[in-house]
Parts: C-alpha cells; sequence; structure tokens
C-alpha cells in the first residue's frame, strides 16, 4: 500500500529523487500518467495493468475518453542509480510542475503534485467533507 506525504524539488532535466518508501511497492519502473485534480498518477506496472484492462473492458463509446486520456501522455519510467526519475515534459506542464513538488502515497498509487496546489488542496477539504464520504463507504 502507498501512503505518506514527501516533499521534493524538481532540478532543472526535470528529475527527481523518489521516496524510497514508495518505490518497495512500485519497483524500479513504473508508469507515470496524467491524474486529476491537476495532479500526475503514478502506477506500479502491475496496477498499470490493471486500469488498462478495466477500461478495455468498457464499450468503446465510454472507454475511448479514457483511453486517450490515460494513454497517450502516459510515460514508462526508470529509477536511476541515484534513485531519481524523469518527469517528461508534458507531463510536468499538465501538473504545473517547477520546482517544489508533493510526492503523496494515495493506496494503489501514488499522486505528483505542485507543492502549493497540494496545501490548496489540502486546505479545501473540510471535516465535513471527509464525514460524508465516510458515512457513503459505512464507517
Amino acid at each position: 500500500m502507498l501512503i505518506g506525504e514527501y516533499a521534493h524539488t524538481l532540478d532543472q532535466k526535470g528529475r527527481v529523487n523518489f521516496p524510497a518508501k514508495l518505490l518497495t511497492d512500485l519497483g524500479d519502473r513504473f508508469i507515470l500518467s496524467k491524474g486529476l485534480d491537476g495532479c500526475l498518477f503514478v502506477y506500479s506496472m502491475e496496477e498499470w495493468g490493471n486500469l488498462e484492462r478495466k477500461i478495455k473492458e468498457l464499450p468503446l463509446s465510454k472507454s475511448r475518453t479514457l483511453q486517450r486520456y490515460f494513454f497517450a501522455g502516459a510515460a514508462d519510467v526508470e529509477v536511476d542509480k541515484q534513485g531519481r526519475i524523469v518527469i517528461p515534459a508534458k507531463l510536468r506542464e499538465h501538473a504545473g510542475l517547477e520546482k517544489d513538488i508533493m510526492i503523496i502515497g494515495a493506496s494503489s498509487r501514488a499522486e505528483i503534485w505542485d507543492k502549493e496546489r497540494w496545501n490548496q488542496n489540502c486546505q479545501e477539504l473540510t471535516a465535513e467533507t471527509i464525514e460524508q464520504a465516510m458515512e457513503e463507504l459505512g464507517f
């Protein structure tokens, strides 16, 4: 399970040290894709396969938008000897990543956020919205 928050800095070449705790579950090779809410999604190869399978099971009329969104801009990345990955320019642009970023664990995937956007997102969460979501899940 991918959990935790990790503050990191992108270098000028778009490289970032990736949290070792997350690499335990993700492995040395994984997929980056456009995410929702202005972030990037990070999937292990196994989870990416699960996502692909679920999208393929949908009728084309429902799946084509998801296929375009997730697969067209996705990148297969490998961790280098220094524990870094390169985030492709198009994906950095999508998420507004320039320097200070947050890498967070989100259960079956990780997410990469611009630090300021992440902080803003966290401030928008209220006890009421969390309570409502928990009620829907039966907690």
